[in-house]
This record gives structure tokens, C-alpha cells and sequence, in this order.
């Protein structure tokens, strides 16, 4: 059986889980992935945030010298209209002069098609025919469009200048100028074609609305013919509701694109020149390099993890003779003999290892570490504080049978035989308080004082109180599965039975002892009597017994069964105590004495005394300590 088990030993060892080449990797890729990262991400937010700045300034300058051209274009066509109208009102709107002077005109201003206005009533047009013929247009057209901007016309009367779509009515791109004139009002009809150029610069999109937000001028020529109006989109709202005459901002449209636009409102027609550049577009070249740089990142970290990959080989094998001497410690063995090899870190640590057993010799004579670090700390302060706390006592049954029995079978190998069972069975125990959050106080033999409430507390003694008794319940539950596997007439391991008193009240908690030793510890009545308690654990016929001021806190967290109540010296009246079987909300277990004792084996009492005052308590304070 010794031989499987330091083969299981060994294999453990072997199977490494998390080697040191592995933790080497994750090092290493931390470290590229943060520090090119880091670079990455830094130079990308840097050129992103210096793009961005150019992007915004050139979209703005953009949007103002497209502005400036569309706006000078339609004061140089308004400006020559007017001439055009005051020079033939003059000479006579009929004469050869005047028809000499439209022909220049028309010559002259290609991009001009059409000029009309009302004088006294009359409505006066004029054309460029020869624009009309080379384009296969109907000039008669103009009339049906004039007639049809009512609305237009009527506000050029009223005083304002209006700028209007008529691509839809002649299938080419052409705008019309509604102005006041005279008494009356003119227009103009003409090509922009000339501004071609200016609405088209690179990734940046330009186009042209006037007040009813209809698109006049775009680069996209079927927005203009379909007569697209744009006086429902955010960004047009966002305009018109800006007192600025220009400005810019970053907008998403109704596909959820997001833009930079940039505006500016002309002086005349109440036009707007709108410029906008995809935002996604301008980071087209840096998230290009990014993709690069990753790439190379990944490169680098690839041959990195090849290179630290053969490096860790060449450490693995003093490393493992170093986690051999750690299993060694893990397992209680301190006494190692280790040889430093080299001067390196691993040659150091291994000194550092030695050292180490000898100071956990040192360190393993406290009862507690927690307590004693705490202390050493200063987190524990001399002197005694008053504390609601619950207090569990708990001792084998049989010990000094059992401990016979390994001195009549092991002769001198006896002590380390009867101390190892019972280190087993301590770490169970012990695991049992560390995560109910109590203190082991101190081993008094075979048998275990803990407290709730003290070191540590939940802030409510009704918890404190709770988990105490759930430990004892997890004790229950680790010895049934430590006895499992042990046959009755195991020599060197036989089966446990315990016996635990728990009780609940106001205690005095401190250091307490001399100069050359302290210990952390409890006194009080409340400490006596759950002492007393444990010991009545194998007349009633139990393993756990509880006081009433214990019961009190925690009975309807658990099933519990009223044992006869014990007159107890210097109490005026019997003290009642209780047999805990099992959670309360448990399903599986036991819910009743009877089966209890069934499950762990022990006989019901025959001859129940019924007054128990002559029971001394086990374990008794003698001034720094208590002994049996």
C-alpha cells in the first residue's frame, strides 16, 4: 500500500498542470501585447486624433470655397440679369437695340438660358435659343415651369430671392433664380454646370439646398432631376435651427453612417452649401497600418513563444526537484536535503528552500497562523475584550483505548503511527472551521476547541452562532467519508467517533499567558459549560449537543430533538440541551434521533440519568491554559 501511494506521489508530480514554460508564454504575450499594444493603440489614437483634426479642417475649407464659388456664381448671374433687364427696359423693350442686346447677352453668359420678368402686368421672357436646340428641349417649357413656381414668383414680388429646382421639368441640370424687380418680380434660369467641379473634390461630398430643402446641385444627377428634398433628415434640421452662418459637426444619417458635415448659408436665396466626408473614410489609411502592425505583432509573439518554449526546457528539471521538495513540505515533511546547484535564481531559491523548512518548523508550533500572523501584525491587541461568541468543543471517542491499542501493535513505531491519524484527522476538522469562518484555539490532545464570534465575525451572533453548528454538521459529514474506506480492523488507521458541546454567550477573548508565550484564547461560564456539554455527547447517545442559548439562535435553521436538561454546579436551574440531526431544509439525512444513531453506528442509552450534576466539565481553565 506504501509503495502505490508514493508512486501516486510521483505521478502527481509528473502531470504538471500549469508548467513553467506555459507561465513563461503567458509572460511574455502579456508583455508584447501590452507593450506593442500599447504602441499600437498609441500611435493609432495620436494619427486617428491628428486625422481627424485635418479631416474637420478640410471638409470645413471644403465646404467655404465651394460655398464662395456657388455664391459668387449666383451674384455674377443675378448682377448681369439686372443689367440685362434695366438696359432693354430702357431702349425700349422691343427696338432693334434691345434685340441686338439679348443676342449679346446670350452670347455672352452661355450659362444663362432664360431671363423673364413683369413689367406693368406684362410677363417679358426671354431665351437662349440656341441652348434649347442643342439640347433637343422644348423652349416652350419655360413658361409651363415659370407658371408652375406661383408660389416663387409671388415671393420675388413680396421682396425676397428665391432659388428653385428645375432639372425635374427639363430633364438637364438647371436652376432658377426667383428676385424682386421693380414693381414686380424677374428670374433667371441657368446651368450650373460651371460649379461642377467645386461640388465634386475628392472623398468629400458637396451639394447645394435651398430653403425648402430641396437638392439643387449634387454630384449624384438623379437626386437633382428626381427633385430629392432632404428637409426631414437631422442634419438639415440641425442647420436650419443653427444660428451660425457656418458650422460643422459630426452626424449620423438614417443608414446609421456617421459623417463629418460641414455647413455654410449663402447670401442670397437662403441657400445652404453642404459638405460632408464619411467618417469611416478617413481612417481608411491608419486602420490599414493598424491591420500591418498587428500582423507583425502576432509574428513577433509567434517566434517569441518558439524561443521561450526551448528556454523553459533547459530550466524544467531543477524546477521539478524543487516542486518534489515543495510536495514534501505540503505533506508535513520539513526535513529536506536539497544541493544547490549553480549560482543563478534557481540555485538561490533551492537555498531559499532549505531555509524555508527549517523556519516552518519554527512556525509550526502555533496552534494557529492566522492568529499568530494577525498578532505579529498588531492586528490582535493585548489585553481581553468581551465578545458574544459561540464555542465548540469537541474530543474522540475512545482515545485512550485506541492509543493502547497502537502501542500494543506499532510498539516504538506507535507515535508517529497514532500521530499521523490524528493529523488526518485534524486537517478535516480544521478544513471544516477555516470555511465556516471560525479559529481553531488550541489541540488539547485528541480533542478541539474552536469559537465564532472572536478573530472573526459575520456582525450577527445569530450567523456566528449558525455557522459554528454547521461546521459541526460538515465534521459529521468528512469523518463518515474518512471511515468509509476504513475496514474496522485497520491497525493503522482505525475509524473515528467524535463527541462536540457547542454553546453560545458572552465570553472574554485576549491574550492571554507570559512574556516568553501567548495565546489567543477564551474564558468565561459559557466556555465551561460547552465543556461540559461534549462530555454528556456519549451518555445521550449523540455526537452533537447544543445549550439552549445556542438553540435559542439557530433552532429553526436545524432539526434538533430536547435531551434531558443537566443540573450543572452553580447553575440555579437544569440547563436544557439539544441533539442537532440535520439541517433544517435538508432533504437527504436523517430526520429523526432514531435513524441518527442508526447511521452513525451508536447504541441508544439504556440507563439515562436524568440528573447529570456530577458531571464535571472535561476540560478546565487553569489560569493560562486548559487541561484535561
Amino acid at each position: 500500500m506504501a509503495e502505490n501511494k508514493d508512486s501516486g506521489k510521483e505521478s502527481g508530480l509528473r502531470k504538471v498542470r500549469f508548467s513553467i514554460g506555459a507561465k513563461l508564454i503567458i509572460i511574455i504575450t502579456f508583455i508584447v501585447l501590452i507593450s506593442l499594444g500599447s504602441i499600437i493603440a498609441l500611435a493609432s489614437w495620436l494619427i486617428r486624433g491628428d486625422l481627424q483634426i485635418i479631416a474637420e479642417e478640410d471638409n470645413f475649407e471644403t465646404n467655404r470655397r465651394t460655398a464662395m464659388a456657388a455664391e459668387a456664381s449666383f451674384e455674377n448671374i443675378h448682377s448681369n440679369s439686372l443689367i440685362l433687364m434695366r438696359t432693354i427696359y430702357s431702349v425700349g423693350m422691343r427696338s432693334s437695340l434691345a434685340n441686338d442686346t439679348i443676342s449679346f447677352f446670350f452670347e455672352r453668359n452661355k450659362e444663362i438660358v432664360s431671363v423673364f420678368f413683369t413689367v406693368r402686368d406684362t410677363f417679358e421672357l426671354f431665351s437662349n435659343n440656341k441652348y434649347f436646340s442643342e439640347r433637343s428641349i422644348d423652349a416652350s417649357l419655360i413658361g409651363n415651369f415659370v407658371a408652375a413656381c406661383d408660389t416663387a414668383t409671388q415671393r420675388a414680388q413680396a421682396g425676397e430671392t428665391v432659388l428653385m429646382n428645375a432639372s425635374p421639368y427639363f430633364g438637364v441640370s438647371l436652376l432658377a433664380l426667383f428676385f424682386p424687380w421693380q414693381e414686380g418680380g424677374a428670374g433667371v434660369l441657368f446651368s450650373p454646370e460651371n460649379l461642377n467641379d467645386s461640388f465634386n473634390y475628392g472623398v468629400n461630398q458637396s451639394y447645394l439646398i435651398n430653403d425648402y430643402g430641396d437638392i439643387l446641385i449634387h454630384s449624384d444627377f438623379e437626386f437633382v432631376r428626381s427633385a430629392k428634398n432632404v428637409s426631414d433628415q437631422e442634419f438639415t434640421g440641425y442647420v436650419w435651427n443653427n444660428h451660425e452662418k457656418e458650422a460643422q459637426t459630426l452626424y449620423t444619417d438614417e443608414g446609421g453612417v456617421r459623417f463629418f458635415g460641414a455647413f455654410k448659408k449663402l447670401d442670397i436665396a437662403g441657400a445652404v452649401v453642404i459638405t460632408s466626408i464619411e467618417y469611416n473614410k478617413v481612417f481608411d489609411n491608419i486602420n490599414a497600418t493598424t491591420r500591418r502592425n498587428i500582423y507583425l505583432t502576432i509574428t513577433v509573439l509567434s517566434i517569441s513563444i518558439i524561443l521561450i518554449w526551448f528556454f523553459a526546457k533547459s530550466i524544467s528539471v531543477p524546477i521539478r526537484a524543487l516542486a518534489a521538495a515543495a510536495n514534501e513540505i505540503e505533506g508535513g515533511k520539513f526535513e529536506l536535503s536539497l544541493n544547490p546547484k549553480g549560482y543563478d535564481e534557481i540555485g538561490l531559491l533551492t537555498s531559499s528552500f532549505q531555509r524555508m523548512s527549517g523556519a516552518l518548523r519554527i512556525f509550526g508550533r502555533f496552534t494557529n497562523r492566522d492568529i499568530a500572523v494577525r498578532a505579529m501584525r498588531g492586528e490582535i491587541k493585548p489585553g481581553g475584550f468581551p465578545k458574544n461568541a459561540t464555542i465548540f468543543f469537541s474530543d474522540i471517542r475512545n482515545f485512550t483505548s485506541i492509543s493502547e491499542d497502537f502501542t500494543n501493535i506499532f510498539a516504538d513505531n506507535a507515535s508517529d503511527k497514532i500521530v499521523s491519524w490524528l493529523n488526518e484527522y485534524f486537517t478535516y476538522m480544521i478544513e471544516c472551521v477555516d470555511k465556516t469562518s471560525g479559529v481553531v484555539d488550541k489541540f488539547i490532545g485528541d480533542a478541539l476547541m474552536a469559537h465564532w464570534g472572536t478573530v472573526y465575525t459575520t456582525g450577527s451572533t445569530r450567523k456566528d452562532a449558525y455557522n459554528c453548528v454547521k461546521a459541526a454538521l460538515y465534521m459529521r459529514h468528512a469523518l463518515r467519508r474518512m471511515n468509509k474506506g476504513r475496514r474496522k480492523d485497520n491497525q493503522e488507521k482505525p475509524r473515528i467517533r467524535i463527541g462536540i458541546g457547542i454553546n453560545s454567550g458572552k465570553i472574554t477573548a485576549g491574550q492571554l499567558g507570559s512574556d516568553r508565550r501567548m495565546e489567543y484564547t477564551v474564558v468565561g461560564d459559557p466556555v465551561n459549560l460547552a465543556s461540559r456539554i461534549e462530555s454528556l455527547t456519549k451518555e445521550f447517545g449523540t455526537d452533537i449537543l447544543i445549550a439552549e442559548n445556542t438553540w435559542n439562535l439557530v433552532k429553526k435553521r436545524f432539526i434538533t430533538v430536547e435531551m434531558p436538561s443537566v443540573t450543572v454546579k452553580g447553575k440555579e436551574k437544569p440547563v436544557r440541551v439539544f441533539a442537532v440531526i440535520n439541517f433544517a431544509k435538508n432533504p437527504k439525512g436523517p430526520k429523526s434521533i432514531a435513524r441518527l444513531r442508526r447511521i452513525l453506528g451508536i447504541e441508544p442509552p439504556k440507563n439515562l440519568r436524568l440528573d447529570t450534576g456530577s458531571v464535571e466539565p472535561k476540560y478546565i481553565f487553569t489560569g493560562n491554559r486548559y487541561e484535561r
